[in-house]
């Protein structure tokens, strides 16, 4: 059974887990679900128009020292790879609607080159400012990590404060630590308009 984390939280990951080197990190979250028949939320999120959902994207933004070096060491909707291979996107999910994850990035942290130090799990809002979006739409958002061979859950940390006016989640990050990595739970929430404002602060 996997831990449960809170936010802040640290935890080993590859330590104690011997040989364990194929992860995967799902990425999931529900539109906000209105009691009422009608209403703003009830069209906004309603079968009747699609086009109108809250369209959340994951991303990885692979450090180097703390500092994000390349437009290609950012893996997302529009870049499902990794240079190297060692990270891969599942790709876009338009809506969240459904159970389980949304979005999945695979990982060979044995393959990811020595340079790298850090990985951090993003979820924006897709053109959040023209639609008027932000997280106090979304509900029931979290991040795992699970072993990419027998999908047992490792890790898993649920989003649960109040991200109403923010329009993106820093999820968690996978770092080295000495010869082994780790997982750390941050759920920070920020007004960053696109990924690119959140990959420009860590430059």
């Amino acid at each position: 059974m996997g831990i449960n984390l809170q936010k802040g939280q640290r935890v080993d990951l590859t330590k104690g887990n011997a040989g364990l080197s194929k992860v995967q990190v799902g990425l999931g979250w529900d539109p906000a679900e209105n009691k009422s028949s009608g209403g703003f939320l009830g069209g906004l999120f309603g079968g009747g128009n699609k086009g109108s959902n809250v369209d959340c994207d994951a991303s990885v933004i692979m450090l180097k020292d703390d500092h994000v070096k390349s437009k290609e060491d950012v893996v997302f909707f529009g870049n499902l790879r990794s240079k190297d291979g060692s990270v891969q996107h599942s790709g876009d999910n338009l809506t969240g609607a459904g159970d389980g994850d949304d979005e999945v990035i695979s990982i060979n942290l044995q393959a990811i080159p020595a340079e790298f130090n850090r990985l951090v799990f993003v979820v924006n809002i897709y053109d959040a400012v023209n639609r008027k979006q932000h997280f106090g739409m979304i509900q029931n958002a979290y991040i795992r990590v699970f072993n990419a061979n027998n999908h047992e859950e490792l890790i898993r940390y649920n989003l649960s404060d109040d991200y109403s006016g923010k329009t993106t989640l820093v999820t968690g990050e996978i770092y080295r630590h000495g010869t082994e990595w780790k997982f750390a739970a941050l759920g920070n929430g920020t007004t960053d308009a696109n990924l690119s404002a959140v990959v420009a602060s860590y430059q």
